[in-house]
């Protein structure tokens, strides 16, 4: 099941720093970010793919079901990440007009990776 996490981030008066390196359980493969939403993104799992999720700006819901159970995870900071799991069956709704969603990817693009069906 996905999980949020705090990434570490350093804050004095001069502003914060946020590092990812070494933070990843994964090797990145494929960085991409969605903004402008004005529809629900992703409906889909994956086979292999794992996924880190960060609002660099504003705020978004992302909901997920690993056939067992459901949860959605409130993204409004850019010092939480979420990871994904392959299992994960996940939308990303309810973008702020200011957000900007940054992903991190184990895999590059696959189109065979994507499983588009619901759990029942």
């Amino acid at each position: 099941m996905a999980r949020l996490l705090d990434v570490p981030t350093f804050s004095d008066s001069r502003g914060s720093l946020s590092v990812l390196e070494g933070f990843l359980p994964f090797e990145i493969n494929r960085v991409y970010y969605i903004y402008d939403v004005t529809a629900t993104r992703g409906g889909h799992r994956h086979k292999r793919t794992r996924q880190a999720l960060i609002c660099l700006s504003g705020s978004c819901d992302i909901y997920v079901n690993d056939g067992q159970s459901e949860q959605v995870f409130k993204l409004d900071s850019p010092s939480k990440c979420l990871l994904v799991e392959p299992e994960d069956w996940h939308t990303m709704g309810d973008f702020s007009s200011s957000a900007t969603l940054l992903v991190f990817a184990s895999e590059r693009y696959d189109q065979n990776d994507y499983i588009d069906e619901k759990y029942p």
